[in-house]
């Protein structure tokens, strides 16, 4: 499973104190619904998400993680980490410090929208 949108759903799902509906998973991720339901059912099919009755509302159906989705997520963020942790290896500690710096900088002047 590849993709930045599809490991984007699975870390919303994650991160989420309930199970979600595909709108909400679309909304999280920056997706339209139509993109998000088939994220969603190609989850599915590889077992990474189950679908679940909605108790506020029979007709609609809420997205949660399985085992095996909470399993992939995570070891993709450590995959990450690791990676970033040993690109960070090679700077000095003054190096780290100013990349933090100019990191924040340009998260503060990022557009909001």
């Amino acid at each position: 499973m590849a993709g930045l949108a599809r490991l984007r759903m699975l870390e919303a799902l994650e991160a989420a104190t309930r199970p979600l509906s595909v709108g909400e998973i679309g909304d999280a991720i920056g997706v339209d619904q139509p993109r998000a339901s088939r994220l969603v059912q190609q989850a599915a099919e590889l077992e990474l998400v189950r679908r679940e009755a909605d108790p506020d509302d029979a007709r609609r159906t809420r997205i949660a993680l399985t085992d095996a989705g909470r399993r992939f997520a995570q070891g993709v963020r450590t995959e990450r980490r690791a990676a970033l942790g040993g690109a960070l290896s090679a700077f000095s500690d003054d190096e780290r410090t100013e990349l933090a710096r100019l990191l924040g900088k340009l998260a503060d002047a990022w557009p909001r929208d």
